[in-house]
This record gives structure tokens, C-alpha cells and sequence, in this order.
């Protein structure tokens, strides 16, 4: 791989001379005017009109029954967890190969990930890895629970990822956890627009989580959003996320333990104007994954596309590079060039937290932090 020609390359799509970053927002729309709204309306907090239209886009977009917002990505995965019904000591599948605020959320109900393998195809959880585990680790007890074999713990749920936006192979993860009477949870932090056989990434779980950081594909600042099958379930769900609180005119009355994870009505007026973009992001992130496949074509990197059956939103674009040393190779020369590219994410099962967690031989995960780089995703500006 030509680095110096590389670097030309993304300095000729987004054209520009100064330091190019891994990805970050555009503001093309409603986004001042938005916000502007909200700051003479004065109600710049969890209460206003912005809020409710935020999720009634994300919702109509994703055809999700309900959608929920919340402060940030991880307090939504925390809550899709809790209403999912993880408890106290349960085991939760996912995938090492992640970004920590998947295991983080797990941590704070005090359940224990189990780390299973990815697919290359997807670089998310792999359902044949997922089943050959439990059938070698687990069993369906007389109550039709799922137990882990050496620790007698329920295994109550599997979050997959979908990881930089590409749908891991969903119709064989639900069959598995179907097999296994295990609730599917979807981290779909990153895979706003992105659909696996047509419908999109989120709904195929009971519940999911989307983010809405400011380096996803639209931002609010920080933000999140639940998304859930069951309206019943979503009402609940808003109803946690907000206190817990009883409905009333002017009196205080909390009747269970809630969260104040309520996403700012300032925040979402940011959404709500980036949500007018959506499409037109999508349709230019498809078309900088097309340059960028064409110009790996010719190259010693593999640059990773959407899956079969997948419709991905090309996140952040990826690479695959032939080991190591050219890995870290395409960084050093990225970086110094002033062209921002990153490694992926080091496994869990490396960090402090988790390095003592269950895990299968995790093969592919191993092999695929030792290679991907990710590349500037930024969405591209003019036509």
C-alpha cells in the first residue's frame, strides 16, 4: 500500500490540505434554526416539543413499534438490558470484539459477559460460534432457563454488535437464541440505516440501542434512543428513563427505582434537523465506500464491504491489512500525514475488567484486531 498516495486520495475526496479526522459531523440542515427554537422557547431540558418529534422520525425511520431517547448510547443499552430482564449474576453473550460501552452497560446491572467470536464475514458475534458454545457449555434446565454448565448461572441474553454499521447474520442469531430460549438484545449503536434483508438493523430484537454521538452518523451532541417491538414494553421503558415518576400535575411521586436518563430537548433539536439529512448521508456514505472499494481493488489491503443480504450505512470504512506490521505500518503513516485513521477497538477480554470472563477460543477476533484500520468516514461535502 502507497501510503503517500493514499493520503492524497482522501485529501482529493474531501479537499483539504489540513488534517482530515476519522469522522466527523455535518450540520447542512435545520440544525441553528432548531436550536435556536428550543433557546427562546426556554425549554432547553427534558421537557419539549423537540423530544417527542425526535423519536416519532427515528421510530417512522427504523419502523420500530416505539422509540425512546435517552442521554447517550450506553444509558440506552443499559435500559434495553433491564427491560430485556437481565438480572443480578446473569450471563450475557456478546462479542470481545467491541467498544466497551457494550460490556459497560452488562457491569452495571452486574452481569457477567461471555465472550464469543465473530465472523469475518460480519465482524460481529458468530451465530455457529454462539451455538457450538453453548452446546458444549450449557443446557435448557426443567424451567426451560438456559444454564451455563461450570457456574450454574442463567444465561438470560446475546447483544451483538453491528459493528462500524454491518448487520451481523441476524436470521441465524435469532434461530440460536430461539434454540436456546435466550432474549436478543441488538447494540445498534452504529447501524442507524443499515438493514439486514430489508428491514432495519434494531427491530429484530425485543429491544434495542442506538447512539447518537458526535462522531455517528447524525449526532446529537450526545444522545441515545431504545428502540422496542412491544409499544406496551416502550411505554414502560420511557416511563423507567424518566424517573419513574407518576404523572401529575405538581406533585413528586416515584413508585420504583428509574433512571434520569432523559435526552435534553436541546439535543434533540439537533436530531430532529439531522434526521433531515439522514438519506442524503446514507446516499453519500454508499458512494465514498464505492471510491474507496475501487482504489483497494489494486491494493495489498482488503477494504471491508457490506455482507450478503446486508444493506450496511458504512459507518466508518474499514481495511483489513495483511498483518500486523502493515497495520501498523498504514497507521503510522495515516496519522503522521495528518489523515486520522485508528486501530480497532483492543478486545475486551485484554482490558482489566474482563480479563477473567468467560470466552470461547475467540479466533477470529484475535486475527481481526491485529489487521482492521478504519479510515476517514466523514460524510463528503458538496454534491
Amino acid at each position: 500500500m502507497d501510503i503517500a498516495n493514499f493520503n492524497q486520495f482522501v485529501r482529493d475526496i474531501y479537499q483539504t490540505d489540513k488534517f482530515i479526522p476519522l469522522h466527523e459531523p455535518r450540520f447542512v440542515g435545520n440544525e441553528k434554526k432548531y436550536v435556536n427554537e428550543t433557546i427562546d422557547s426556554t425549554f432547553v431540558s427534558s421537557v419539549g416539543a423537540f423530544v417527542t418529534d425526535f423519536e416519532e422520525k427515528v421510530q417512522k425511520f427504523t419502523g420500530a413499534k416505539k422509540a425512546i431517547a435517552t442521554v447517550n448510547g450506553t444509558a440506552a443499552l443499559h435500559t434495553a438490558l433491564l427491560m430485556a430482564g437481565v438480572k443480578h449474576d446473569d450471563i450475557v453473550i456478546t462479542q470481545a470484539l467491541t467498544f466497551v460501552a457494550t460490556c459497560n452497560a452488562l457491569s452495571y446491572i452486574g452481569a457477567e459477559p461471555l465472550f464469543i467470536d465473530v465472523s469475518l464475514k460480519t465482524l460481529g458475534l458468530c451465530p455457529q460460534a454462539m451455538d457450538a458454545y453453548l452446546e458444549e457449555h450449557a443446557f435448557i434446565n426443567d424451567q426451560g432457563v438456559c444454564i451455563h454448565k461450570s457456574s450454574n448461572k442463567r444465561i438470560s441474553a446475546v447483544v451483538p454488535m453491528h459493528t462500524f454499521g454491518h448487520p451481523v447474520e441476524l436470521e441465524q442469531l435469532i434461530q440460536v437464541a430461539k434454540k436456546w430460549n435466550i432474549v436478543l438484545v441488538e447494540d445498534a449503536a452504529e447501524s442507524l440505516g443499515s438493514y439486514y434483508k430489508n428491514q432495519h438493523t434494531g427491530t429484530f430484537g425485543l429491544i434495542s440501542a442506538l447512539s447518537f454521538n458526535g462522531n455517528k452518523i447524525i449526532t446529537t451532541g450526545g444522545g441515545g434512543m431504545v428502540l422496542c417491538q412491544d409499544e406496551e414494553l416502550g411505554v414502560k421503558t420511557k416511563y423507567i428513563t424518566t424517573t419513574a415518576k407518576r404523572p401529575h400535575p405538581y406533585e413528586f411521586f416515584h413508585d420504583e427505582n428509574g433512571f434520569n436518563y432523559r435526552l435534553p430537548n436541546l439535543n434533540a433539536a439537533l436530531g430532529s434537523a439531522q434526521m433531515e439529512s439522514l438519506e442524503n448521508f446514507l446516499s453519500k456514505k454508499r458512494a465514498l465506500a464505492k471510491q474507496y472499494q475501487a482504489y483497494f481493488e489494486k491494493s495489498d489491503a482488503q477494504f471491508v464491504v457490506e455482507p450478503e443480504h446486508a444493506q450496511s450505512n458504512y459507518w466508518l470504512n474499514a481495511i483489513i491489512c495483511a498483518d500486523k506490521a502493515h497495520r501498523d505500518n498504514v497507521l503510522k503513516g495515516t496519522n503522521d500525514g495528518q489523515v486520522m485513521t485508528r486501530p480497532i477497538w483492543t478486545l475486551m477480554t485484554k482490558l482489566p475488567m474482563y480479563k477473567n470472563a468467560l470466552q470461547d477460543e475467540l479466533k477470529n477476533s484475535q486475527w481481526l484486531e491485529e489487521r482492521v484500520v478504519n479510515i476517514p468516514s466523514s460524510v463528503p461535502l458538496g454534491k
